[in-house]
């Protein structure tokens, strides 16, 4: 009687990026050709004499295979505990680690792999695939500096170089800030296939922008648009990178095209989009670009793709904003308004009409966002009182900032404010 044979993996994501994970495949049950020939440890043999335990692990290891984690987990849990065989206990802890491992449980994880590698009565395969399997399970439970001894001792143990173990040091490497470091490992990684994982890319170009290498970071992420020029989410990160690194232009073009080619279909395309060219046009300093995210919205509301909501209008009046298109920021806040749960998208109407002079106006809707309650009083108060200097009513001005004083985050500058108006009628 024998398992399955079929080695399995599974993908954790951690932070965006992947770990790698060699689950209960070739067990130590499964005769087969090794995948650690080279090992420098003396396999132990097997003395497990009992059919009826065989069984026993030949089910659990077959639930876990069926994704019956109850059931796996009582019947290698009753092995674990009961059997006088270390083979079978060692089969056992890693049936056990496994399931703790998919379920995210990395300590737990931890616990059964550390107790199988002192144990220490399984066949290499089994052995070694656990010693790599803790590697990540340590990264799981973000100790990451256990995680890379782990994987050098795997290393130089097992005496196995795979392209996946070299994507997963980078990955602790980055981890660990270490970003020269994590770009040569994923190199080496993608040197040793012809079939490297997209997520060693994000890795790679996430250290060329941690270490502030910008332009290398482009250079990755263009030679994957060239191959892929219609993958929105290739194309979304390398928006990021060009974010990241101020290439500006290269970013606009891409939006545009993105356009062209009909890769914005729905609402989160849109926004996401409207969002960079908020955020391209105040980093460069060119408002334009960010009315660009406004108008964008636009189109996306009239075809009814975005639907309305305080998120949505407000994301447009503050493209409209950054892009100096004030008349429109106030239109598309005049929106989220009656949508909101505060006063805090008419504060923000109101600071737009103040800066256009538009006192009494201003007034009105800072009152009405005073009355509905805000995220930060006192900065309204503190308006309250410039708005009514503006207009020339010094008591109401003195009143509003009388209130903005009693707020921690207003204080310094109401009192300032107050001391102004003492000085004048002195």
């Amino acid at each position: 009687m024998t398992i399955n044979k079929a080695r399995w993996f599974k993908v954790l994501m951690c932070a965006g990026l992947a770990v790698m994970f060699v689950g209960l495949g070739n067990t130590a049950l499964a005769k087969s050709e090794s995948r650690y020939p080279h090992a420098t440890r003396h396999e132990p043999k097997n003395d497990m004499r009992s059919r009826s335990e065989q069984k026993k692990l030949q089910d659990g290891i077959n639930a876990i295979n069926a994704g019956d984690d109850a059931k796996a987990q009582s019947l290698l849990q009753e092995i674990l505990d009961n059997s006088k065989s270390k083979y079978a206990q060692g089969v056992a802890l890693e049936g056990l680690a496994n399931l703790k491992f998919n379920q995210q449980d990395y300590k737990g994880a931890i616990d059964f792999y550390e107790k199988l590698l002192k144990l220490n009565s399984v066949p290499n395969d089994a052995y070694y695939d656990s010693m790599y399997n803790l590697a990540n399970a340590y990264v799981g439970n973000q100790q990451y500096d256990k995680a890379l001894d782990e994987l050098k001792t795997w290393r130089e143990q097992g005496k196995n170089e795979t392209a996946a173990s070299y994507a997963l040091e980078g990955n602790i490497y980055y981890r660990l800030q270490k970003y020269d470091q994590a770009i040569a490992a994923i190199k080496k990684a993608q040197s040793m296939t012809d079939k490297p994982k997209e997520s060693w890319n994000s890795i790679l170009m996430a250290s060329y922008a941690a270490s502030g290498k910008g332009s290398e970071a482009a250079s990755v992420i263009d030679a994957e648009l060239t191959k892929n020029p219609k993958d929105k989410k290739l194309a979304h990160n390398a928006l990021v990178v060009y974010l990241q690194s101020n290439q500006t232009d290269k970013a606009v073009a891409l939006l545009e095209r993105e356009q062209k080619d009909g890769m914005i279909t729905d609402e989160n395309d849109y926004l996401s989009s409207a969002r960079f060219y908020a955020s391209l046009g105040q980093n460069a300093g060119k408002p334009e670009i960010a009315a660009k995210g406004g108008d964008l919205l636009q189109q996306g509301f009239a075809k009814g793709v975005v639907k309305p909501s305080e998120e949505n209008y407000k994301l447009m009046g503050d493209a409209y904003l950054i892009g100096t298109k004030e008349d429109k920021a106030l239109a598309a806040y005049a929106k989220a308004s009656p949508l909101a749960k505060n006063g805090d998208i008419d504060y923000r109407r109101a600071e737009v009409l103040g800066a256009q002079q538009k006192w009494k106006e201003s007034k009105s809707v800072l009152e009405k966002a005073i009355s509905r309650g805000l995220s930060h009083e006192g900065k309204a108060y503190l308006l309250l009182g410039k708005l009514n200097l503006a207009m020339h009513n010094k008591s109401a001005a003195r009143a509003a900032f009388k209130k903005a004083e009693q707020d921690a985050e207003t204080k310094s500058d109401a009192a300032e404010q107050l001391e102004k108006l003492h000085h004048k009628k002195h």
